[in-house]
């Protein structure tokens, strides 16, 4: 055999199993899925999205009911300022407006969103 017989034959070779190498390649990636599986994933999927729909539905409750203004000035309250008044806490932007509710707090009921239900 010549230089040039043997070199085409190991190229054909080389090539013979690189052939074989990526039809085995290809033929490992597709695998089957065991019976009900779709039907698993599915059921999972509708689960994970109604799960999401009651995270977001008690999300915009408790953004109805929450407190984030100052009833008497309108500016934001700060957590540290508030009082009791019917066993709900009313929150403040600064200690002046905690005091001019304290004195008349009906006034004021109609800005607090934890008091609209009672309204």
């Amino acid at each position: 055999m010549n230089a040039n017989t043997k070199r085409t034959v190991m190229i054909a070779g080389l090539m013979c199993l690189l052939i074989v190498g990526l039809m085995v390649f290809v033929g490992c990636k597709k695998k089957e899925e065991p019976a009900g599986s779709s039907a698993t994933q599915t059921l999972a999927k509708q689960a994970a999205e109604k799960q999401t729909e009651a995270k977001e539905a008690i999300e915009s409750a408790v953004a109805a009911i929450e407190q984030t203004e100052c009833p008497v000035m309108g500016g934001a309250i700060n957590k540290d300022i508030f009082v009791e008044y019917q066993g709900q806490k009313v929150y403040f932007c600064c200690e002046p407006c905690k005091e001019k509710f304290t004195k008349a707090p009906e006034q004021y009921l109609a800005k607090l969103p934890q008091f609209k239900k009672e309204q």
